[in-house]
């Protein structure tokens, strides 16, 4: 959240953008003048019956309804946020989770883990090291796949969180929308929603929906190899979903990406996809193992970057 002054600073900033403008605007309409730091009419996903949890970064619901190839049951649920940071902190911060571990290829919670002050049983970030696929700036979903089947063998008895980065931009297969190279060239850091957003590039929604609906179709044969191999209850769900130019409300700018605390339809309705395979999984807490990994912070922000999350 933000304080008074805060918030007058960055609404004089906008004024020289109509469209960033109208998005702060809505993001305190939704966030009642700054008093919520999540979404409370989201779902608590901690509470909710699973053995484990598959996070598709940035999924929404309608798309994955169309596409989707996966067993199990499709519902829909809304999120706790419209932005990776805000559902961490909506479901788990400052919560004791130690029957639980996290496998995640997102850098968020490593970056937010002061404030979030969560105790997971473990924390494995894939995207550190080996995990990171340098020519894409990701962690592909095979490699998400891979290791969260081996953290499976080595906690049989835990609830498993396992949070692929897809459909989540870059796009795997449009490169042409990515940032040239965000670790040389600061003119190409941000990402196609920065820059869709503030009218610096011109790209037809139907080729970014192309490009998107395509990470997600990449992402589905990897989900479903986990979901057929891991035992007990799997749920199929996302963080938050995405806009692909769509007016926002209720200032009524068109808007791009996933901005936080900007909780339209489009952005807090998400998948809830339920599979049991086989027995359910006997869930026991116990100390947490979790270490500290020595990670540079400019490796962290260049992860974040290559993601868009540009400041």
């Amino acid at each position: 959240m933000y304080s008074l002054s805060q918030i007058r600073t960055g609404l004089k900033s906008a004024r020289s953008n109509p469209a960033i403008f109208g998005r702060e605007l809505n993001r305190l309409y939704y966030s009642r003048l700054d008093r919520l730091s999540y979404n409370p009419n989201g779902t608590d996903v901690v509470a909710e019956d699973w053995d484990n949890l598959v996070i598709l970064d940035a999924c929404r619901y309608d798309m994955f309804e169309q596409q989707n190839t996966l067993p199990g049951q499709l519902e829909k649920r809304i999120s706790r946020g419209s932005h990776t940071v805000e559902f961490l902190r909506g479901n788990f911060a400052n919560r004791d989770l130690q029957d639980t571990v996290y496998i995640s290829a997102s850098p968020q919670f490593f970056a937010q883990r002061e404030e979030l002050a969560a105790t997971f049983y473990d924390v494995v970030n894939v995207w550190i090291e080996d995990g990171w696929d340098e020519s894409i700036g990701t962690v592909l979903p095979e490699t998400m796949t891979r290791r969260a089947i081996e953290v499976s063998e080595r906690y049989p008895d835990k609830r498993l969180i396992i949070h692929y980065l897809q459909p989540h931009y870059p796009f795997i297969n449009a490169p042409e929308l990515n940032p040239r190279n965000p670790y040389e060239d600061i003119e190409s850091k941000a990402d196609i929603w920065g820059e869709l957003m503030e009218k610096k590039r011109t790209v037809a929604p139907e080729t970014v929906w192309a490009a998107y609906r395509d990470n997600l179709q990449i992402a589905l044969p990897s989900v479903e190899e986990l979901m057929q191999t891991l035992p007990g209850r799997t749920v199929v769900t996302s963080d938050h979903g995405n806009m692909i130019g769509e007016r926002s409300a209720p200032i009524p700018i068109r808007e791009w990406g996933h901005p936080p605390g900007i909780h339209t339809t489009e952005l807090v309705t998400v998948p809830w996809l339920v599979f049991d395979n086989g027995e359910r999984k006997e869930i026991l807490a116990g100390e947490s193992v979790a270490t500290e990994d020595d990670v540079s912070s400019d490796v962290v922000t260049k992860r974040l970057e290559n993601l868009g999350y540009v400041d």
